[in-house]
């Protein structure tokens, strides 16, 4: 028997469609609008606003879209067929779920090729509390910051969209603020060593400074006298006058237990030859 083409079978699940549904979807998609708003609805169907909610809605409920936020839905595609997989990037759909945001931490040291791995999760830094969601078998993790803490991004080129991405200092400094969202401070040690010819330790040490969080600059002293990174004398300096006396822990990931070093004011519960080992798979 001939195999059913992809033509057809999403003919036949399009079955579902009203005529109004159906026009909706092909005008949006001949104009390559993957995410739509209700404003976009309201202007191909000239129709009013709770209409176009109602739609929506219905849509959303067919499983032809997914709602990512208050009046902002995700077009599910069968270009082809009926076991189409998604194809617009995870940042664009990330950047429609929460406002303010950026996405940080691991994806954007993957992002920058900090490390070659590639989290399951997207991670977001957003002001605002959100709950993870997983859309098309991607994860979205939301870090709420305080307003502190909230900068350090811009806009920048996925595809033909622009989504908001820590710069790169700022991703080291979030990286280091938050190990456990970078898969810890091994991961965290060898996407410093992999920046270091791309990052300016000066505005890494301003940014931390700004965040106000001196942990930050203790683990930051550690991890690039570990790696015997030279840095300026006068940076180092700033370095150790801005840190506090109190003792702060290494990888908040790890058990609460190492050895204490006084130059940084950190425990230390990561072995040296643990936060290294990476360089043993480089050669």
């Amino acid at each position: 028997m001939e195999s059913m083409s992809a033509s057809k079978m999403t003919r036949n699940v399009r079955q579902g469609l009203s005529r109004k549904e159906s026009l909706l979807l092909s005008s949006l998609s001949e104009k390559d609008k993957k995410i739509f708003a209700l404003r976009d609805v309201v202007d191909e169907l000239s129709c009013s606003y709770a209409y176009a909610k109602n739609l929506a809605k219905t849509l959303a409920r067919k499983k032809w879209v997914i709602n990512l936020s208050r009046g902002t839905y995700l077009i599910v595609p069968l270009s082809a067929g009926v076991e189409a997989k998604y194809t617009e990037h995870e940042f664009v759909v990330g950047s429609h779920i929460v406002s303010p945001y950026y996405i940080a931490y691991w994806s954007a040291l993957n992002f920058y090729n900090f490390t070659e791995q590639t989290p399951y999760t997207v991670f977001i830094a957003t002001t605002k509390r959100a709950k993870s969601r997983t859309i098309l078998d991607v994860k979205y993790s939301f870090i709420t910051l305080n307003k502190k803490k909230f900068f350090g991004f811009s806009g920048t080129a996925v595809g033909t969209d622009r989504v908001n991405i820590s710069d790169k200092e700022k991703t080291i400094a979030d990286a280091l603020d938050h190990p456990e969202y970078c898969g810890g401070m091994t991961e965290v040690a060898k996407c410093l060593w992999n920046a270091r010819d791309s990052v300016s330790y000066e505005k890494i040490l301003s940014y931390a400074e700004r965040m106000g969080n001196l942990t930050i600059i203790k683990r930051f002293g550690y991890l690039l006298e570990l790696l015997n990174i030279v840095m300026k004398e006068d940076v180092v300096v700033r370095m150790k006058e801005s840190i506090s006396p109190g003792m702060s822990i290494l990888d908040p990931t790890m058990s609460h237990s190492g050895r204490y070093n006084t130059r940084w004011n950190l425990l230390v519960n990561v072995s040296k030859d643990s936060l290294v080992r990476w360089r043993e798979e480089e050669y």
